[in-house]
């Protein structure tokens, strides 16, 4: 569900940028409001997809994202052999604690989007096979991914969430924000 964006200062498009891609993380943090580790972990849907996988996998996209910009390697290295685990929560994983490792994520892509000189500056494509070979993209097409992943996701998020109990998107915003409809 979209919530409403403010207009961003003139000439704030990194804050227009930043407030957009916050707006999509507030999507699938709503769809786990309120549920258990083993709620978050069911699969009522004909995915195999949970609520708790999709927190972990937006997290470390947007990590590896953010490392890809700053020339660093990802956190955590997925391929064919592993790339099935992150969409769940392993043994030593819970819903909190991918909470506070995505919140310290959006702390870093915050500051990294606001401390870059341009949001023209451009960074390497992985030399993964599905990427142009030597491509490039720039800091905004960062944002702008972010923000189509992220709210992508939160898609599947409500599907999941109104799956597992009937909550839609619309009660989960105002059982957010007090205003009783939940």
């Amino acid at each position: 569900m979209v919530a409403h964006v403010g207009a961003e200062a003139p000439g704030d498009e990194r804050g227009a940028l930043l407030s957009f891609i916050e707006e999509q993380r507030g999507g699938v943090r709503r769809a786990l409001l309120g549920l258990t580790d083993e709620q978050a972990a069911a699969r009522p849907s004909a995915s195999e997809l949970s609520l708790g996988g999709l927190l972990k996998h937006v997290a470390e996209v947007e990590q590896s994202w953010l490392a890809r910009a700053k020339g660093e390697p990802p956190a955590v290295r997925r391929d064919q052999s592993n790339w099935h685990e992150s969409f769940v929560l392993l043994d030593d994983e819970s819903v909190a604690s991918q909470f506070a490792y995505w919140e310290k994520v959006a702390a870093e892509t915050e500051q990294y989007v606001r401390s870059v000189p341009s949001l023209d500056d451009t960074f390497p494509l992985p030399p993964d096979p599905w990427f142009p070979p030597e491509g490039r993209v720039s800091v905004r097409w960062l944002c702008l991914h972010l923000i189509r992943e992220t709210a992508r996701h939160a898609g599947h998020a409500d599907i999941i969430r109104e799956s597992l109990d009937g909550k839609t998107a619309f009660e989960l915003v105002a059982l957010e924000r007090g205003t009783g409809w939940g």
